[in-house]
Parts: structure tokens; C-alpha cells; sequence
């Protein structure tokens, strides 16, 4: 688990930029491929499929696990306590996903792992649910986050569309243009961290408005 400084975010989400060229073919029937592996991960998170990769990464770790988000809720609530288990499941779960939405959103070209973390990083700190944790604030997270969830639903539009132009990108020069890149990566980085406050109730601290880190 890495380390957090006080000005970090205890959320941290990059996928390696790969320099070398890109495989057209699989490029070309990405979806078809991936398919078996979304079946996977729908198999083993309740994974949503709206068709909306903002929304389905949001409500997805609702239903991880028999609504693994109501029961979080009610441990730190009733308990203030957050079982290092349940911390643990999340953090795969949402590492897996991310994996595959890597492999989905063309950022990498190698089949995702449902275990190996192989290119894309995703790092979420640990609470102290006693010491960093208001047993209350879950109640509301939600709820605050609705700004994020508009600014999002935006952005993920955008990173639609600048996907599509990535695919043909990829496929006549056989590159993903970096600045694309990071700017869909950045997108997916701030969706992780609302994941975190609002529904993995990791941390207290507001998530950033921003794409970086």
C-alpha cells in the first residue's frame, strides 16, 4: 500500500503511457475481445452496464459484494469501525475494473489480469476509521458529491468521444496521442476518487476538481 503524505489525495490512479506502437488488430475488435472479461467482472462485482463507463463505475461497488457500500456504511456508522477485508475487496475489485477499463478505453494493449497489476496503478490509503473516519459523514457523502457526478457525466462525454478519435487514431498510425491520453486517464483519476469518498468511504477529505495528481 503506498504512503500519503498530507498534501496527497489518498487516492492515487495513472496508467503507463505506452511508447511502443500499438496493435491495430486487436485495436480494431477491442469490444469483442474484451467481452469474456467483462462477463467476469459482472459475475463477480454486480457490475453495472448502463453504457455509461462514468456510471457503471460509480454504481458498480454499490452492488460489489451484496451491497458492499450499505453494509460499509452501517459498520463505520454503528461500529466506527471499517473491517481491513472489506477495505481489501474494494481495493481489488476496483483495481480489476480499472485493468479492464484500460484494456476497454484502448490505454493499453495487453489482456487485463484479474489478479497481476501489470500497467494501470490504482492506490487507495487505508482509514484510521476511528482517528480520520466521521461515523456520520457517510450519511452524506453522497450527497455531497452530486458536483462531481454533473462535472463527471460532462467529462466522460468528452472522453467518449475523444476515445473514438484515439481508435482511429491508433488504428492509421498505430499511436494513442499522449495529450489524449492523459486527459482520458485524468478523467478516469477523478472518478476514482468520488468512488472513494462517496462510496467506498475511505476518506472524509472532499475529492479535487482536477484531472491531475
Amino acid at each position: 500500500m503506498a504512503m500519503y503524505d498530507d498534501d496527497m489525495y489518498p487516492v492515487q490512479f495513472s496508467v503507463d503511457y505506452p511508447e511502443e506502437p500499438r496493435n491495430r488488430l486487436t485495436a480494431l475488435v477491442r469490444i469483442i475481445l474484451a467481452i469474456p472479461i467483462i462477463i467476469i467482472i459482472a459475475l463477480i462485482g454486480g457490475y453495472s452496464a448502463s453504457g455509461d463507463p462514468d456510471v457503471d463505475r460509480v454504481l458498480s461497488p454499490l452492488f460489489a459484494g451484496g451491497v458492499v457500500w450499505v453494509a460499509t456504511l452501517l459498520m463505520i456508522l454503528f461500529r466506527h469501525k471499517y473491517p481491513r477485508w472489506w477495505f481489501d475487496w474494494g481495493l481489488e475489485l476496483n483495481r480489476f475494473s480499472a485493468r479492464v477499463g484500460a484494456y476497454i478505453l484502448l490505454w493499453r494493449d495487453e489482456y487485463p489480469s484479474t489478479d497481476e497489476e501489470q500497467a494501470v496503478h490504482l492506490d487507495i490509503a487505508y482509514p484510521d476509521a476511528e482517528g480520520q473516519l466521521n461515523r456520520f459523514m457517510p450519511l452524506v457523502k453522497w450527497l455531497l458529491a452530486i458536483p462531481h457526478y454533473i462535472v463527471l457525466i460532462v467529462l466522460w462525454i468528452v472522453a467518449l468521444v475523444v476515445t473514438v478519435i484515439a481508435w482511429f487514431a491508433i488504428l492509421i498510425v498505430g499511436q494513442y496521442p499522449r495529450g489524449m491520453f492523459d486527459f482520458v486517464v485524468g478523467v478516469d483519476r477523478w472518478t476514482y476518487r468520488v468512488i472513494a469518498y462517496a462510496f467506498l468511504l475511505t476518506t472524509d477529505r472532499y475529492p479535487p476538481f482536477r484531472l491531475s495528481e
